[in-house]
């Protein structure tokens, strides 16, 4: 019989773990949020309200639904609920110590049937579930961001995830309405492997003086149909995002190809981090943006 997913904890109610939890909830599973800070946890919430309002008044659901998915959202600030979970999902900061740290603090709670998934982008699937007590049952699950929004979903096996729990996770993506791709457990997966370097030559035909930001984001829009600009994306995905990717990419593949742009690792210095901080590639300081080169 298969294993059928029905209650999920997630670790970590940032920008990511709010997404993940407004999906799960609107797909009718009931979801435990779990973060060390009770604001952090409050303003996940009403950010959840907030997206589920705005579905509503684009008539992508109704209010009882909105009013039934905020109903199966409970949330904490320890791991003890999780031993009453069928998944757990780590979405915690993009650094390999502290996820290890978390998943150490968490397996000895769990049931033993208990599934566990990282939304990590770019680190190795295998390392940190060598870090469990179940590196059977581990596997990536890399939602694209904005999660609520995009339809993708990367699955990566590490190299012990057994068939099983990897199936249960695919038809949950399923359960979702979402789709699933599978990749294997090589540096920055499917996604981030081919858009990182694109963002990254963009970074660099801006730094050798090739065109301006507005004209490089113009030129991939209107040239290859692409929504949004590269150095556009690369402000609303975090450039220190994107450095510590392209970090990833060239210190794994050990090609030079993958080298980070010299003129994006002094954005990054800078704290020029995109939208987050007001500033990156573009000026967000006024009523619209405006290219800062």
């Amino acid at each position: 019989m298969a294993f059928v997913i029905k209650k999920i904890g997630i670790i970590g109610a940032g920008h990511m773990g709010t997404g993940i939890a407004h999906v799960f909830a609107l797909a009718g599973l009931e979801v435990h949020l779990i973060d060390i800070d009770e604001a952090a946890l409050a303003k996940s919430v009403a950010n959840i309200d907030h997206y589920l309002g705005r579905q509503i008044d684009k008539e992508r659901i109704s209010v009882a639904e909105k009013e039934a998915a905020i109903a199966r959202i409970s949330t904490g600030t320890t791991y003890d609920p999780l031993g009453e979970v069928d998944l757990v999902i780590e979405a915690t900061t993009e650094d390999e110590e502290v996820k290890k740290a978390v998943l150490k603090a968490v397996c000895p709670l769990l049931k033993p049937e208990t599934l566990i998934a990282t939304n990590t982008s770019t680190i190795s699937i295998t390392r940190l579930a060598a870090r469990t007590d179940r590196p059977g049952k581990f596997l990536g699950m890399h939602f694209m961001n904005p999660a609520p929004k995009m339809a993708l979903v990367e699955l990566i096996r590490g190299i012990a995830t057994d068939e099983d729990a990897f199936n249960a996770v695919r038809d949950l993506v399923e359960v979702m309405g979402k789709t699933a791709v599978t990749s294997e457990d090589f540096s920055a997966f499917i996604v981030n492997r081919i858009i990182m370097p694109m963002i990254n030559e963009a970074v660099y035909a801006l730094y050798e003086g090739v065109a301006s930001v507005d004209a490089i984001d113009t030129a991939l829009k209107l040239g290859t149909g692409h929504p949004m600009g590269p150095l556009q994306l690369a402000d609303f995905m975090g450039l220190d995002h994107c450095l510590a990717v392209m970090t990833m990419l060239h210190e794994g593949m050990a090609d030079p190809k993958y080298r980070p742009c010299p003129l994006l690792v002094k954005y990054v210095e800078a704290g020029w981090l995109g939208r987050k901080t007001g500033r990156g590639f573009y000026d967000y300081s006024g009523d619209e943006p405006m290219a800062t080169r």
